[in-house]
């Protein structure tokens, strides 16, 4: 019978030790009596492709004498017998390829999810289901294993090469021992200590056969009978809450009141509460999820995104933590924190506690929006993690105590309750309608262009349904939603509104 080189191939993304994984293959089987070779492919980007790195082996005893075999550079549709992918997604590549086969390939694959850029682009929800993603997988692949190795190597003070090193070495689809492979990582010399920690954790793992799903980080919503707040006006605040709306839609609400208390202050909770109170008058008694859905848009629609808001979120110590933990800083390194920013004229001016200073710049023939439109064109980088960016921004966060008297504050308020008094007029007599208005809201969100396509289509959608009050259905509604969701220019919009001939 003849030897056939065994083939590997690895899907990384940039800083997650792809080479090191690779190199770490190489040398193992280099070291046991094999030929080895690896050859690598990097992604366009970070985000729209990984690097693929391929390695083959060849056991030398197999070869004639005094011979070499031709080994393969790249990996080629139906010939791997094992594929490695950093990220869900990335396994899904390697499965669309057609590198992955249900008769030959053994899959690896972290669970955990590094948005691309399509998903994060989308007008709407670009997310692409992980559990439809392990479903694939699973019938591509002879075996697949998967489990979140982000997290598990997180948890090990160590990387996710580590983590699929010790996972491929579980899988058994490998001619070496245990112990040939710790000797791998103990022969790189480089953070030995953390890696066998995580080698042996996804060796353990992978034995147990505890596998997960999806990504298990998902923050859950607050139980109502855990909140109990110190301030008085916030108890107060909560009290009301279990006292006024269904159980069923308490956690929502709660989740919306702290977003909205955090994004201002208490006052504005409860402005929110107000509106939901309103809305449940007009409302059956049992339409639970028409509730929920508006108390979940709402929350989001208040806590719209203006330069403030920005500023504070990027200069929040979570955030500093947060950042520090991703890139794994240690003891001694220094973290440096670029912000890339191209604030327009419209942010700018919009955030001006001083409403004639702020419409007199927003006037494209005034001098000082040209003076600001030439100061803000080229945009700037800002590094928060030195003092001076860190006060520029911190001070910009400090004016939301003048958020109320800004025209964005004034437009935004304006709008919400023209949207909440559609909702209600609907939530009676046709709620289906009513709940197919509260998720049009979906469309507006963001910042700077993709704030004003999103608003752009919204406005369009309320004005067909003034328009067209008495044809419009909720499943017109729903695939007019959908088409302004599906292109940032509109077209699928258009189509869809002469589709249903509502011009």
């Amino acid at each position: 019978m003849q030897v056939k080189p065994i083939k590997i191939a690895i899907l990384a993304m940039g800083g997650e030790g792809g080479g090191v994984l690779a190199d770490w293959v190489v040398s193992l089987g280099e070291h046991n009596g094999y030929f080895a070779q690896t050859t690598s492919v990097p992604g366009v980007a970070q985000r729209t492709g990984a690097t693929i790195y391929y390695v083959e082996l060849f056991p030398i005893s197999a070869a004639p004498q005094d011979k070499k075999p031709v080994l393969s550079l790249m990996p080629m549709p139906g010939d791997v017998d094992i594929v490695l992918a950093s990220e869900l997604m990335e396994a899904g590549r390697a499965v669309q390829r057609g590198i992955v086969t249900d008769d030959r390939t053994t899959l690896i694959a972290s669970t955990h999810r590094v948005y691309s850029i399509a998903e994060k682009t989308a007008m709407g929800d670009g997310r692409v289901d992980s559990d439809t993603l392990i479903q694939h997988a699973k019938k591509a692949a002879k075996r697949f294993i998967h489990f979140n190795m982000a997290k598990a190597a997180e948890d090990a003070g160590s990387v996710i090469s580590a983590v699929m090193f010790g996972a491929l070495s579980a899988a058994g689809v490998l001619p070496f021992s245990r112990e040939q492979f710790e000797q791998t990582i103990e022969r790189g010399g480089v953070g030995v200590k953390p890696s066998l920690r995580a080698f042996d954790a996804a060796y353990s793992r992978v034995n147990a056969a505890q596998e997960e799903s999806t990504d298990d980080d998902k923050p859950a919503l607050p139980d109502p009978a855990t909140v109990n707040p110190k301030h008085p006006r916030v108890a107060t605040l909560v009290e009301r809450i279990r006292q006024t709306f269904p159980a069923s839609t308490q956690p929502i609400i709660l989740e919306g009141t702290r977003r909205l208390i955090d994004f201002q202050d208490v006052e504005y909770g409860e402005l929110y509460v107000d509106r939901l109170a309103a809305l449940q008058q007009n409302m059956r008694a049992d339409d639970h999820l028409l509730l929920s859905e508006a108390a979940r848009y709402l929350a989001l629609w208040m806590s719209f995104e203006d330069a403030i808001r920005v500023a504070e979120l990027k200069t929040r110590a979570t955030r500093f933590e947060r950042v520090s933990q991703e890139v794994q800083l240690e003891s001694g390194q220094i973290l440096a924190i670029n912000e890339y920013m191209h604030p327009r004229v419209e942010e700018i001016s919009e955030i001006l506690p001083c409403k004639r200073l702020a419409r007199w710049l927003l006037n494209s023939k005034s001098w000082g929006h040209r003076l600001l439109r030439s100061m803000t064109g080229k945009g700037r980088i800002v590094q928060t993690s030195s003092l001076r960016g860190f006060l520029l921004l911190n001070t910009l966060s400090g004016m939301k105590r003048w958020r109320r008297k800004t025209l964005r504050y004034e437009a935004e308020q304006l709008r919400i309750d023209e949207w909440l008094q559609r909702i209600a007029k609907q939530a009676s007599s046709h709620p289906a309608l009513a709940l197919e208005i509260t998720r049009t809201q979906r469309l507006v969100k963001g910042y700077g262009d993709t704030h004003q396509r999103g608003l752009r289509n919204f406005s369009a959608l309320m004005q067909i349904l003034d328009q067209h009050a008495d044809r419009v259905s909720p499943e017109m509604l729903h695939a007019l939603r959908d088409a302004a969701l599906a292109d940032e220019h509109g077209k699928k919009l258009d189509e869809t509104r002469q589709a249903y001939a509502l011009v």
